[in-house]
């Protein structure tokens, strides 16, 4: 391994350490489940209470640290668009009745584990900081 493939691996383990934290305080607060976090973010569950339990262990793949990304884009948008923290971490958990949700909630579809789903719901939400919503 040269030197700047040990320096990408380190950099790539420090956003995953650091990425997996914030993403699961988010969605403890967006009120999920651990089955809903495992699904969401791609882990099985043992590797998921190995991380939480000892964040030095955490590697991840690509899908899994742009999924990490996601959560945070979309928490940094509802901080944006609601001014108060119980929106911030309720919104996700509020049935819907835009079209696309048609009555779900944001979680129970990104709760899917589909990353399509996941950058859908994103989609949506960072629409909402121009008044996009559609």
């Amino acid at each position: 391994m040269t030197a700047a493939q040990a320096l990408k691996a380190a950099d790539k383990k420090r956003m995953a350490q650091v990425g997996f934290k914030a993403a699961v305080n988010i969605m403890e607060g967006w009120g999920c489940t651990g089955a809903d976090m495992q699904r969401i973010l791609r882990i099985p569950r043992s590797t998921f209470q190995k991380y939480k339990a000892n964040p030095d262990t955490i590697s991840m793949d690509d899908d899994q640290l742009e999924r990490l990304s996601y959560i945070a884009n979309i928490h940094g948008s509802l901080r944006i668009i609601f001014d108060n923290q119980e929106n911030v971490q309720g919104f996700m958990s509020m049935e819907n009745k835009n079209a696309y949700f048609e009555g779900r909630t944001p979680l129970s579809i990104m709760s899917s584990g589909k990353f399509a789903d996941l950058y859908e719901v994103f989609c949506r939400v960072d629409a909402l900081r121009s008044g996009q919503w559609g």
